[in-house]
């Protein structure tokens, strides 16, 4: 039995792949969450053999989540289902660890086969989405001097961005982080300067076009 985990911030998506999941006489669901850190919560705790992730979900987007449920169970298989099918999103997904891509248009299709498909070891790409693709992207990276805006920062930055962005205050995001507010607003300082942005629009504006979050 195939024990699956399901990531989504809309309900109604997570109660549709439950029902197409559980349809299958070799899968179960184990668990389902609407937000990246409760996910990686409950990965922790339940050790599902596939996780289906969506990206775009609040206080920890589904890419960033996908690394730390690697980090600690790096025997669980990550299905990443987003809307964004841009090579970049691609990349990073895969980059953090995850073992397919399927986008959210075709996902009722091949959902099923996608599970089995990663939960045996392989890696499943969306029809959608070709390693041509991918790889041209690479290609195309490695061509370009300047790396990705995302790689300059750390992930505890990259974490304090999608929850800066998302409104919350820095008091909030020190809770959430068990940060005092004071580093949270030196975190926020450092990465902005680090981004060369010096304004809140253009710096939702640059987490949105980077897939952190969607808001």
């Amino acid at each position: 039995m195939i024990k699956v985990f399901l990531a989504d911030d809309h309900a109604v998506v997570r109660e549709g792949l439950r029902y197409l999941l559980e349809a299958q006489e070799d899968i179960t669901v184990v668990g389902d969450v609407g937000t990246g850190r409760q996910a990686v919560t409950e990965v922790k705790r339940l050790a599902p053999d596939v996780v289906v992730m969506d990206v775009s979900m609040p206080d920890m987007n589904g890419i960033e989540a996908t690394g730390r449920i690697l980090e600690i169970l790096p025997q669980t298989r990550v299905l990443i289902l987003s809307m964004q099918s841009s090579a970049e999103h691609v990349y990073r997904a895969l980059q953090a660890g995850a073992h397919g891509y399927l986008l959210k248009e075709s996902a009722g299709k091949v959902l099923v086969e996608a599970v089995r498909s990663v939960h045996s070891g392989g890696r499943y790409l969306s029809p959608g989405i070709t390693e041509t693709l991918v790889n041209d992207y690479l290609h195309q990276r490695a061509l370009t001097v300047e790396a990705s805006p995302l790689e300059r920062l750390s992930r505890r930055e990259r974490e304090v961005l999608q929850l800066v962005v998302e409104g919350r205050s820095s008091a909030e995001v020190a809770e959430m982080l068990s940060l005092s507010p004071k580093t949270v607003d030196t975190y926020r300082s450092r990465l902005m300067q680090k981004l060369e942005i010096s304004d809140m629009p253009t710096l939702v504006k640059f987490a949105i076009q980077h897939g952190l979050t969607s808001l």
